[in-house]
This record gives structure tokens, sequence and C-alpha cells, in this order.
């Protein structure tokens, strides 16, 4: 196996025998000058296979130590629910995870509910989502919420089909590039469509979609961020109900709060990466 690219000291993109892309774990493997040969393959603690190279650059912004707790919950994941997972799955929770870390150290206070529909519709992925808050506890010396077993559970359901389902009587590509020109046309920018950030956000809103046409949306309790957020970035809570408006008429449905809120700090983070026309 052959190391081509470093993402931290213990982590890095590789290539196998047969020339098949893939991410290794492994003490050290980073360290090296790129490209070697990696000789003691018993030195390889998880790979994976199948990642959009896209989120390559995001899997660097996260720091090690959350990335290799969030790839053991991914194997935990993989070696217990019985069907494929979007090979994708690791860089959405990684993210997922370390924004719910920031997130407690500026809201302590916040109160987030658990969803116990989730856990009487999903109890296997519940289980997995208890497993990784008590193993973020005790890998990282953090207490996450309640709340966490829920949404870590859902990254899980999400992560079981990759797309939305084609019985669908609208074209999600079509709705996510409308979307996108809506914000493009409402901050004045030009959105780089091959970035790590826009990949991002366009996994955020594959995932929105099928929870809303599932019925299946956050409900967390988030009021305090949102009124601040909104406080703090009015036009991206403007462009964000606007966005909401448009995808209740397609949908049929109404987005909740929490929704709207995750928009949001998408559409912030892909904003701070485009220059105004």
């Amino acid at each position: 196996m052959k190391a081509i690219k470093k993402i931290n000291n213990n982590v890095a993109v590789c290539e196998d025998n047969n020339k098949k892309e893939l991410i290794a774990f492994g003490k050290g493997i980073g360290f090296p000058s790129m490209p070697y040969e990696i000789t003691d393959l018993g030195s390889i603690t998880m790979t994976f296979y199948r990642m959009d190279k896209s989120y390559y650059k995001l899997l660097e912004e996260i720091p090690e130590e959350v990335f290799e707790v969030s790839a053991l919950i991914v194997k935990r994941a993989q070696n217990t629910l019985d069907c494929k997972l979007n090979p994708n799955l690791l860089p959405g929770l990684a993210d997922h995870i370390n924004f719910a870390l920031i997130r407690l150290k500026k809201f302590k206070k916040m109160k987030m509910l658990f969803s116990y529909d989730v856990e009487q519709l999903y109890p296997e992925e519940t289980k997995l989502g208890k497993y990784a808050v008590d193993l973020i506890q005790k890998k990282l010396l953090v207490k996450l919420p309640e709340s966490e077993i829920t949404n870590i559970a859902m990254h899980f359901v999400n992560a079981e089909e990759e797309n939305i389902s084609e019985s669908s009587e609208w074209n999600v590509e079509l709705l996510i590039d409308e979307i996108t020109n809506k914000i493009e046309i409402w901050f004045e920018v030009s959105i780089d469509r091959k970035g790590f950030n826009y990949n991002r956000f366009v996994m955020h809103l594959r995932y929105c979609l099928k929870r809303i046409e599932e019925k299946k949306q956050f409900v967390d309790d988030n009021g305090t961020l949102f009124t601040v957020m909104k406080e703090e970035s009015p036009r991206i809570y403007e462009c964000a109900v606007k966005i909401s408006s448009m995808i209740e008429n397609k949908l049929q449905a109404q987005i909740t709060q929490d929704e709207i809120l995750y928009l949001m700090i998408h559409m912030s983070r892909i904003l701070k990466n485009n220059t105004a026309n």
C-alpha cells in the first residue's frame, strides 16, 4: 500500500495494490514525506474506501482527535447495521461532531431535546448514537447533551440511502441548483461549486430534504442559538427564510426552526469562502 497524501499525523490518503484510493488510519503514517510505500500493513488500524475527494480538505480542517473518534463510531456502525452506508458518512459525521463541540463551548446552558420518536423508529441507530456520545466523553472528555444521541442517530439513518427516493415528483438536483442560484443572487457572489464547503452544503441539503420528505426533521429547541445567529447575521436569516419558503412550496411541508438554523450555519460557511462579483 502506498501513502500519497497526508490528512494528519495518523491518517493518510492511500492507494492499494489494485490502484484503488482509500483513507487509512495508523499511528504515524502521516509523518513521512509523501508518497511512500507502507511496508508494515499491521500498522493500519482502519480503512475507508470510496470517499468523495471533495471532502479531503474538510478532513484536514477537523481536529485530529475528533476525526479519529468519528472513524471509530463509523466503524462500529459498519459492523452493526445490516445495510450499506454512504462512504461520505465519515466526513459528515466528523463535521457534525466538531460543530457540536464548538457549539457546546459557546452555549453551555442551551437546552436541547432527545427525540423519543427517533428512538422508537430507529432503535439500532439510536444505540449507535448513545455509543457515540459515550465514546466522545471517554476519548475527548466532553459530555455532549442527550439530544446529540438523536442527531448522530439521524446521520446513520441518512447514510443508509445515498439519495432521496426516486419516486419523488420533484428533481433534487434542480432544487439544490435553484437554492444555490438564489444565494448567489441575494449576496452577489459566485459560489465555487467544486469546493469542499459547497459539497458540505450540498450534503446537508440532501439530508435536510430527505428528512422533510420523510417527516423526520430535527426539533432540538435551539432557540437561543437561532436568536443569536438571526441577530448577528440578519441577511443570512432573510435568505434562509426565502429558501425555506421555496422548499416548503415544492415539498408541501413546513420546515422547523432548527432546520432553518442549520441552513443558516451552512450558508454562512460557504459565503465566507466566496468573493463578491
